[in-house]
């Protein structure tokens, strides 16, 4: 067999696809645009691993690795509710793109996929992560297994009403955790044209903008609610930011972890659970979720 592994990271907006290595080293990596649609997506993921394998220069073993935002079946490859896609519930992921490159693929939810990365980037194996992107979810390493829970749900704490006079969710539910602390839900409190939103965000709270000040830290602190409600079911060694609002960096980790403080002053019980100090940022130097993919093709998976 190889010794590289090839992993798709597929997201609302964009596929990364990598070939790594079994010790977690990637060796290349290609990045599109996502298009709508399942036909659609297999399509372009077809032409990443092509790609992919053209950059690599030698042979490619093991499955193809692909994490996808929904519901996934893992034994059978099909997706379900991966709403930012336009993927047709049960749709079989999996097979389609198994037939399209000529090789066995395995399919997991994409935070899934980031979680089993970060665990391998940071030596880890009891971590939540976290991830702040289009929408919100957390998957969990506890006790260096992965879980995905009886009906692949594990995890979905987006969808988790803490607001009955909030919006309407993409999952049909009112008021969801997703639709205030995720990266979707900041770019509709604070717009950018020419940077990422919670860049912008964060860049104009640091240069003294009260009303961004305002906004970042009622948005650390609902981000905060997501990490304590983790913390408080599985108590993992480390909580993980990640998604693209992680790329912020550092400045995300503190305005979090000091709304983390803020919450735990009056309870001695949160207190002693130091929860803040389990806060920790993803690599932004290694793509921990096409790396986690790409992991799912071989030993790990």
């Amino acid at each position: 067999m190889s010794g590289l592994l090839v992993g798709l990271d597929i997201g609302a907006t964009k596929i990364l696809g990598v070939v790594a290595s079994y010790d977690g080293t990637v060796r290349a990596s290609v990045r599109v645009d996502s298009p709508v649609g399942g036909p659609e997506v297999v399509a372009v993921a077809g032409r990443v691993v092509a790609e992919l394998r053209d950059r690599t220069g030698e042979p490619v073993g093991g499955r193809v690795g692909v994490g996808i935002p929904g519901l996934v079946d893992v034994t059978h490859g099909t997706v379900r509710h991966a709403v930012n896609l336009g993927v047709a519930d049960g749709f079989p992921f999996g097979d389609e793109l198994a037939a399209r490159i000529d090789a066995d693929v395995v399919v997991d939810n994409d935070v899934n996929a980031a979680a089993l990365g970060a665990a391998a980037v940071t030596g880890r194996d009891d971590l939540v992560y976290l991830s702040l992107g289009t929408g919100l979810a957390v998957a969990a390493v506890l006790d260096g297994h992965l879980r995905r829970g009886a009906h692949n749900a594990a995890g979905e704490i987006g969808h988790i009403p803490v607001d009955p006079a909030g919006p309407v969710c993409e999952c049909g539910q009112v008021g969801c955790l997703e639709t205030v602390a995720s990266g979707s839900a900041l770019a509709a409190l604070w717009p950018s044209a020419d940077r990422p939103p919670a860049q912008a965000l964060f860049a104009r709270a640091a240069a003294g903008d009260q009303l961004a000040v305002q906004v970042r830290d009622r948005f650390a602190g609902q981000v905060a609610d997501a990490v304590r409600l983790v913390a408080l079911t599985v108590d993992p060694q480390v909580v993980v930011l990640g998604g693209g609002v992680s790329h912020v960096g550092e400045p995300l980790r503190l305005a979090v972890a000091r709304a983390l403080d803020e919450q735990a002053a009056a309870s001695p019980f949160l207190s002693s659970l130091d929860i803040s100090g389990r806060l920790r940022l993803a690599p932004q130097d290694v793509p921990v979720a096409a790396l986690g993919a790409a992991l799912l093709g071989g030993p790990r998976g």
